[in-house]
């Protein structure tokens, strides 16, 4: 305590008892400090981490350096890749709101889109609005390459039923042989939600992987002189019918399977707002700015849902597995119908069984393989006009191939 001593000046004194207050309060902070920073650790993704998190995180790296390095399909592995990585960071925060399958959290928000099944609409808005559907209204038969292509999805199917995969769940597992990721998360939250990571992730990492797959399909089903076959320039599509083709599309799509209307509809939707030549504006902002926010927050928040808890079982494996061979029975259910309908077709309107993969609903991925195929073949046959039919076919041929499976399945 301070006392005022003769010369004006203060001097400090402490009693025993004062000391050893001080020095209690001292060591009560200590202790308080040392017991909150041994619970922070415990909080700390380091007292977490499990070796499956560390499998998880390379798998998401993986992703990225896929996108980066070998430029496959970086729109969507980046983010898909980065949600993998962000939903593998352990965390013991319970209550804090932070993580994905919390409600109220910033990324439950963003993952309400997947899980109720609002973004693939979206997407197929985007979609229809980038799509020109000349080619197909050009040549209609090409709709049928589509349709065969959808087989994949169907001989799937009742592979994955024999695997012991519930009804649910294997509709959700064959529709990843359609090669559309939207559709595939549009099913997948419907009929089988506990799948939908596992199922969102091999259909977009098929998607990307389109260049490594189908080549060598193609190859294998067709011969040299196959390969060379020039087809005739497609007719010159007027205005009118690409204005009508998105109304008498979506009546017909949707009298036969209504079920497949959220997709459908909006994919007509797109289309009919870029071909009415009166609204480019809506147009461009859905095929444009819309479509990016969309496909990011997708690809973030499906990667998010990767968590390796749920994710690295023997479930996953059987999809991937199923995966690959729907979308290999896809390509190759293409070609074949290709080489069907040649039988039948006049000698000088045969069709280059190339385009057959492109029925798949990758767009425009799987057209290109078919154009780059057909140069390797003959540096002066041009398919990508030729493929764009059975590629915007198999747009719609996936739309309405999880409508028939939602319809009978829901």
């Amino acid at each position: 305590m301070y006392h005022n001593t003769p010369d004006g000046y203060y001097k400090l004194s402490i009693t025993n008892f004062q000391l050893e207050l001080m020095l209690l309060e001292s060591v009560s902070t200590m202790d308080f400090i040392g017991s909150k920073l041994a619970d922070f650790l415990t909080y700390t993704g380091f007292a977490n981490v499990e070796w499956a998190n560390i499998i998880m995180i390379a798998v998401g790296a993986f992703f990225i350096w896929l996108a980066i390095k070998k430029d496959f399909e970086p729109l969507l592995l980046i983010p898909i890749g980065l949600g993998i990585i962000l939903g593998n960071i352990p965390f013991k925060a319970a209550g804090l709101e932070i993580g994905l399958y919390e409600d109220n959290s910033v990324l439950n928000i963003f993952y309400q889109g997947v899980r109720l099944g609002w973004y693939p609409p979206l997407v197929f808005l985007g979609i229809g609005a980038m799509t020109d559907f000349g080619a197909l209204i050009a040549n209609p038969k090409l709709m049928l390459i589509g349709a065969a292509a959808q087989f994949g999805i169907f001989g799937a199917y009742m592979i994955a039923l024999a695997m012991g995969f519930e009804p649910n769940q294997a509709a959700g597992i064959a529709i990843i042989g359609g090669a559309d990721g939207p559709t595939a998360i549009f099913l997948s939250s419907k009929l089988s939600p506990n799948l939908m990571g596992a199922i969102a992730v091999c259909a977009y990492s098929y998607m990307a992987l389109v260049p490594v797959i189908q080549p060598g399909v193609m190859k294998l089903l067709t011969t040299k002189e196959q390969r060379k076959i020039k087809m005739k320039p497609a007719r010159q599509v007027s205005q009118t019918e690409k204005m009508l083709f998105p109304i008498v599309g979506l009546l017909i799509t949707t009298f036969i399977v209504p079920s497949g209307l959220p997709l459908l509809g909006m994919l007509f939707f797109g289309n009919l707002l870029k071909e009415s030549t009166k609204t480019t504006r809506l147009a461009k902002t859905a095929g444009s700015a819309l479509n990016d926010i969309v496909v990011m927050l997708l690809g973030l928040t499906v990667g998010c849902s990767t968590q390796a808890s749920e994710f690295l079982t023997l479930a996953t494996v059987k999809i991937f597995a199923l995966g690959a061979f729907a979308f290999i029975i896809a390509t190759a259910s293409g070609v074949i119908f290709v080489h069907i309908m040649n039988i039948f077709l006049p000698k000088g309107q045969k069709i280059n069984p190339l385009i057959g993969n492109a029925g798949v609903s990758a767009v425009p991925m799987a057209a290109r393989i078919s154009q780059n195929e057909g140069l390797k073949a003959d540096p002066h046959n041009y398919l990508l006009m030729h493929a764009m039919g059975p590629n915007v076919a198999g747009v719609i041929g996936s739309a309405v191939a999880a409508g028939v499976l939602l319809g009978f399945l829901s």
